[in-house]
């Protein structure tokens, strides 16, 4: 999953959010430097990612672009259901989505020193492109899509993803839809087990 739907499932936490948020800027055992809270967020991350890596819908998706974007094809689906997880926000969440973006944007800003280097030089990118709300519309998709083909010097071809999530958009929203389902019941289960254990 990407950052819309990693923030999303950290529970109301304000220190679990950015540690789930930033864990890829975190190797191995380097996660301890960091307070409990952040810990607890950075090891969800990790538990999100193994669910979903290992989940036969989120397969499904990704072998539908695998001949053509190889390694990259997990990557694209990511970014594919955060745009499902955007677009059909209301299904998910009471809060607007752009008061829930606005909310972690303020958060990141007030917290930017917590954050590993890497994420404290992407996050102001991140939040003067407002990618997050952007991913709710097929637009926003391309764009991130694009940025992350060109740190790539294009060698990914990601830029043209977009072009199969329009050409296969029932089929990628028909695998996304359950398999977020129980991605939010394992979420949710695990950060219960991981605050009870931490905090």
């Amino acid at each position: 999953m990407n950052f819309l739907a990693h923030i999303y499932l950290s529970g109301s936490r304000d220190l679990v959010k950015l540690g789930n948020f930033s864990a890829d800027g975190v190797r191995g055992k380097d996660y301890l430097n960091y307070p409990l809270e952040m810990q607890v967020g950075i090891l969800l991350h990790r538990a999100i990612d193994t669910f979903t890596d290992e989940h036969p819908l989120f397969k499904k998706s990704s072998r539908r672009l695998y001949s053509k974007y190889s390694h990259y094809a997990r990557v694209i689906v990511d970014i594919f259901y955060d745009h499902f997880l955007a677009k059909n926000w209301t299904d998910y969440s009471k809060e607007p989505l752009n008061s829930f973006v606005q909310d972690f944007y303020n958060l990141v800003n007030a917290n930017l020193s917590l954050l590993p280097p890497k994420f404290q030089n992407l996050t102001p990118y991140m939040i003067s492109g407002n990618w997050l709300e952007g991913y709710a519309e097929l637009e926003g998709i391309a764009s991130v899509l694009g940025g992350m083909d060109r740190r790539t010097q294009m060698k990914s071809k990601m830029s043209l993803a977009a072009e199969d999530l329009v050409e296969y958009y029932s089929e990628f929203q028909k695998d996304f839809t359950p398999f977020f389902k129980e991605l939010e019941i394992f979420s949710n289960n695990h950060l219960k087990e991981l605050e009870a254990h931490y905090l």
